[in-house]
C-alpha cells in the first residue's frame, strides 16, 4: 500500500504505473478524499434503506407512487434550461474508456458518446485509471492510438460527438483506495477524478462537465448527487448548475419516482434515459419471491410488452413536462458481417425499434456499435425534424402503479434457458479478464444482460418453475445445460486460449449466483472480489 503524503488516513493499493501520477495528484486525490468523507455515511445509509424497502416487498407490499410527494409530482415547475450542445441529442452511442473506443466513438456521427466506468467496464485499476487518463487526453485533443497487430493508427477528428460520462452506482466500492480503513465509493472516485481534472477544460471548450447516473431506486439517492454537485461546483469555483446529469430509470422503483429524481436535482438535470436490460434485471430482482412475477423467456420480453411500454411512455409524458430530454433505450445489436440475410434481419429490427420510440416521443436512443449509428439518425432525422421533441407533451399518457408492474404472457423454454447460461458464463469470463463489453451471439452485450440471465434462472429455480415441455428448472437440469454449454465453448477454443480463460471461474460463480438461497444484489460484487486482488 502506498500513503498519501498530506493525507493521513488515506492508502492505495493499486499500483502507480507511468502516468498514473498525472492523474492521482495529491490535489485530485484530496478532492475525491473529500467528497469521500463528505458523503459517504449518507451513501451507506440510503443502501441500508435498500434493504428495508426490500423487505417490504418480500413481505407482499407492491410499489406505489408516494403519497408525500404528490405535490412535486402536481406542480407546475421545470428543470433548468440546457447547454446549447446538448439540446439535441438524437443519436448516443456507449462505450467503455479504452483509447481506441474512445476515437472511435467521438468519431461515430452520434450526437454523443457515453464513456462507460460502469456496466461495460471492468472496474480493474488498470481500466479505471487509463480510462481516465484517456478521457483526459480526449478533451485536450491529444488522444491516438496505434493498434499493435494491424499499425493502423486512430485519431480525433474534427466533428466529434458530446462527451458524457457514467460513473459506477452507489453500491460499488473502490477496493483500490482506502479512507479511513475503508473501501472508498466508486461512484465517488469515478465522478471525483474526472469533474477535478476536466471540468474546467470542458467549460474552455464551449461544453461542460455532463454525467450518466446509472442504477438509483429513489428520489434520495437523486438528492444525494445533487448534493456531491453543489460541493464539487463549489470547490472548483464553478457556478451551481454548471454539471448536467442524465438519469438511468433501470429500477423499477425509479419509475415511481420520475418528478421527484427531476425535482431533486432540477438545477442540473439534463432528464432521463430508459435504461430497459436492467430495468427487467430490476424486476426480477424486487419481485423475485413474488409467486405473481416470475417472466416467461428475456428473449419475449420485449419494449412492446405492456409494462415496459407504459414506463418508457410515462418517462417520455414526465420529462416532457418538465422541459427536459427523454432519451430511448439501448439497441444491442451489431453488424453481422458474413450472413447478410441474418444481418438484414438485426438491422431490420433496430429500425422497427428506434422507429418506435421516435414515433412515441423520445427525444434520442442508444446504440452499442458504430454501424448502427446511421440507422437511428436516419430514423430520428425522419420522425424528429427539430433538435428534440419536448414540446410534445404526450398528455395522453396515464399510467397506473398496475400498469408498471403488469407481468407479460409468455412460456418459459429449453431453448429460453440455454441462452441465459451462455450468455451468463460468456459473459462473467470476458468481465474477469478485465472486458466489460462483450460480443455474444451478434448483440453487443455488457452486464445487464448478464444480471438478468442468472436473476431470471434463479427466479425459475426458486418458484419450481417448469419449461413448456413439462421439466423442472432446478439444479439438476440447470447444471446439466451449463455442463452442455462449457462442452461447446471446450470443444471450439484451442487449449492454449483455455488455458488462458476464465471459464471455470466464471462457471463457479455462475452456479453460486442461480442456486444461492440468498439473492446477491449484483453479480459485480463478488466478482469484483475476484479481480480487485489481483488487479
Amino acid at each position: 500500500m502506498t500513503e498519501i503524503k498530506g493525507l493521513p488516513g488515506v492508502e492505495l493499493r493499486g499500483a502507480i504505473l507511468p502516468g498514473y501520477a498525472e492523474i492521482l495528484t495529491p490535489e485530485a486525490l484530496g478532492f475525491v478524499v473529500g467528497l469521500q468523507r463528505k458523503f459517504n455515511g449518507e451513501r451507506l445509509r440510503l443502501l441500508d434503506r435498500r434493504k428495508s424497502v426490500q423487505a417490504a416487498i418480500d413481505a407482499g407490499e407492491r410499489p406505489a407512487f408516494p403519497t408525500d410527494t404528490a405535490s412535486i409530482r402536481n406542480g407546475d415547475w421545470v428543470v433548468a434550461p440546457l447547454p446549447a450542445d446538448i439540446l439535441d441529442r438524437r443519436t448516443e452511442i456507449t462505450g467503455p474508456v479504452d483509447r481506441k473506443m474512445i476515437i472511435n466513438a467521438l468519431n461515430s456521427g452520434a450526437s454523443v458518446f457515453m464513456a462507460d466506468f460502469e456496466d461495460s467496464t471492468t472496474p480493474s485499476w488498470k481500466n479505471l485509471i487509463e480510462g481516465q487518463i484517456n478521457l483526459r487526453d480526449a478533451i485536450r485533443g491529444t488522444i491516438d492510438y496505434t493498434d499493435p497487430a494491424s499499425g493502423k493508427s486512430y485519431q480525433l477528428n474534427d466533428k466529434i460527438a458530446v462527451l458524457f460520462v457514467r460513473a459506477r452506482g452507489w453500491h460499488l466500492p473502490e477496493a483500490h483506495v482506502l479512507v479511513d480503513g475503508a473501501a472508498m465509493s466508486g461512484s465517488l472516485f469515478d465522478f471525483g477524478l474526472y469533474f477535478f481534472h476536466n471540468a474546467k477544460a470542458l467549460l474552455a471548450k464551449g461544453s461542460g462537465p455532463y454525467f450518466y447516473l446509472p442504477k438509483m431506486e429513489s428520489h434520495l439517492e437523486a438528492r444525494l448527487w445533487n448534493e456531491v454537485f453543489l460541493h464539487a461546483q463549489a470547490a472548483l469555483g464553478l457556478p451551481d448548475g454548471t454539471i448536467k446529469a442524465t438519469v438511468l430509470i433501470e429500477t423499477i422503483l425509479a419509475s415511481f419516482e420520475l418528478d421527484e429524481i427531476l425535482w431533486e436535482l432540477r438545477q442540473h438535470s439534463a432528464g432521463l434515459n430508459c435504461g430497459r436490460w436492467d430495468y427487467i434485471f430490476s424486476f426480477i430482482k424486487k419481485f423475485r419471491n413474488q409467486d405473481w412475477a416470475v417472466l416467461p423467456d428475456r428473449a419475449q420480453v420485449t419494449m412492446t410488452t405492456h409494462f415496459l411500454r407504459a414506463y418508457s411512455q410515462l418517462v417520455i409524458r414526465t420529462c416532457h413536462r418538465r422541459n427536459v430530454h427523454a432519451m430511448g433505450g439501448m439497441a444491442a445489436q451489431i453488424p453481422i458481417k458474413h450472413d447478410a440475410a441474418a444481418n438484414d434481419a438485426a438491422m431490420a429490427k433496430v429500425r422497427a425499434d428506434k422507429e418506435r420510440e421516435a414515433g412515441d416521443g423520445h427525444d434520442g436512443t442508444w446504440v452499442a456499435h458504430p454501424g448502427l449509428v446511421p440507422i437511428a439518425k436516419e430514423v430520428f432525422d425522419r420522425i424528429m425534424p427539430g433538435p428534440n421533441q419536448i414540446e410534445r407533451k404526450r398528455e395522453d399518457v396515464v399510467v397506473s402503479a398496475a400498469d408498471l408492474i403488469q407481468i407479460p404472457d409468455g412460456t418459459k423454454t429449453e431453448a429460453g434457458l440455454r441462452q441465459n447460461i451462455a450468455v451468463g458464463i460468456g459473459y462473467i469470463e470476458a468481465w474477469l479478464r478485465g472486458i466489460g463489453c462483450v460480443p455474444l451471439f451478434n448483440l453487443m452485450e455488457d452486464a445487464a444482460t448478464a444480471e438478468i440471465s442468472r436473476a431470471q434462472i434463479w427466479q425459475w429455480r426458486k418458484h419450481a418453475s417448469h419449461l413448456e415441455d413439462g421439466r423442472l428448472v432446478d439444479s439438476g437440469l440447470i447444471r446439466a445445460v451449463l455442463d452442455d454449454e462449457l462442452g461447446k465453448l471446450r470443444n471450439t477454443t484451442d487449449a492454449a486460449a483455455w488455458a488462458r480463460s476464465r471459464y471455470d471461474d466464471a462457471a463457479r460463480l455462475f452456479l453460486d449466483l442461480v442456486e444461492g438461497e440468498v439473492f446477491e444484489e449484483f453479480l459485480t460484487l463478488p466478482a469484483y472480489r475476484l479481480v480487485a486482488d489481483s488487479a
